[in-house]
């Protein structure tokens, strides 16, 4: 058994036994980082369970409870949501600090939602009994979107997705002109005078 890659080569058989295929084990592969964030949320969730009063089984978890802890975290919150009596509601830019409370943005309560909601079925449970996807915790979301907007003067306007390019085919017949002096765009074909 010659071969010009002698790395290549099985070992020899010890004692005429044949080792079958071997196998280099690699290092588990480290998770990325959504996956890791993923699981650190998932494991927050169930610590919030466990502490809430009295305590709560997923299996018992509602929609109404994700909207409770959802607004739990607003106390770990860093975006300035405007109230409506503050002189800076609606303002971008507010020329002075004031007292109005900090909140999680609207896109990380949105992540948060999208990654636990794949965390609960990758857990074991079933998509149609999601509390994640509940219909309120969408409601809250779009409420808590729509008033950080007002508070803060921004606008929101969805994204819009790039479409490619269309290629549209045009066909164009152009006829020889009468009288013309020959410009050259009648494809070479001789000009008749009338």
């Amino acid at each position: 058994m010659e071969s010009a890659d002698p790395g290549s080569q099985r070992p020899e058989p010890v004692n005429g036994d044949d080792p079958g295929p071997s196998f280099v084990s690699s290092p588990p592969a480290t998770p990325s980082r959504y996956e890791s964030q993923k699981r650190r949320d998932w494991n927050t969730f169930l610590q919030y369970l466990k502490n809430h009063k009295p305590p709560l089984a997923l299996s018992r978890c509602s929609g109404a409870h994700v909207i409770e802890f959802l607004k739990y975290l607003d106390q770990f919150g860093k975006t300035k949501v405007h109230v409506a009596a503050c002189p800076y509601f609606g303002h971008q830019q507010p020329p002075s600090p004031c007292a109005c409370p900090l909140k999680q943005a609207w896109g990380s309560l949105d992540a948060l939602i999208g990654r636990l909601r794949a965390a609960y079925e990758e857990n074991g449970g079933r998509p149609d009994s999601n509390p994640f996807a509940a219909r309120a915790v969408r409601i809250y979301l779009r409420e808590v979107r729509e008033s950080q907007a007002k508070a803060r003067g921004i606008p929101y306007e969805k994204k819009k997705r790039k479409r490619p390019p269309t290629v549209t085919t045009v066909r164009v017949d152009v006829a020889p002109s009468r009288g013309s002096d020959g410009d050259g765009c009648n494809g070479g074909a001789p000009v008749v005078p009338p």
